[in-house]
């Protein structure tokens, strides 16, 4: 078993930047690649970022490409996100997820969810 805790969502103005951190306990991390998801308000939960194991490969939307940068500290246990240039169409609850998968945008390949954190960006 893995549990996801995700932290730094919060309130930011367009063209602002946030860190999202997802910090895992119960197992290593290192055994799973790890994915970012977003769900706006009445909308599907969609793929945003995920990274390999050794963080080698990452892959990301094309809707945040360039803006967004996943990463992972091993040894901290920790995947991060950064986001930069956020845009109102950013708002959503955000989800790490652990995957036995190799690298997937896929959200059904993914066993393990942190509870999410709310990111919020007003114009």
């Amino acid at each position: 078993q893995v549990q996801l805790v995700e932290s730094g969502g919060g309130l930011v103005q367009t063209g602002g930047s946030l860190r999202l951190s997802c910090t895992a306990s119960g197992r290593t991390l290192s055994m799973y690649s790890m994915g970012w998801f977003r769900q706006a308000p009445g909308e599907e939960r969609e793929f945003v970022a995920a990274i390999t194991r050794s963080g080698g490969s990452t892959n990301s939307a094309d809707s945040v490409k360039g803006r967004f940068t996943i990463s992972r500290d091993n040894a901290k246990n920790t995947v991060s996100l950064q986001m930069n240039s956020l845009k109102s169409g950013d708002t959503a609850v955000y989800y790490c997820a652990a995957s036995t998968a190799l690298l997937t945008i896929h959200e059904g390949s993914y066993m393990y969810w942190g509870q999410g954190t709310q990111v919020t960006v007003s114009s």
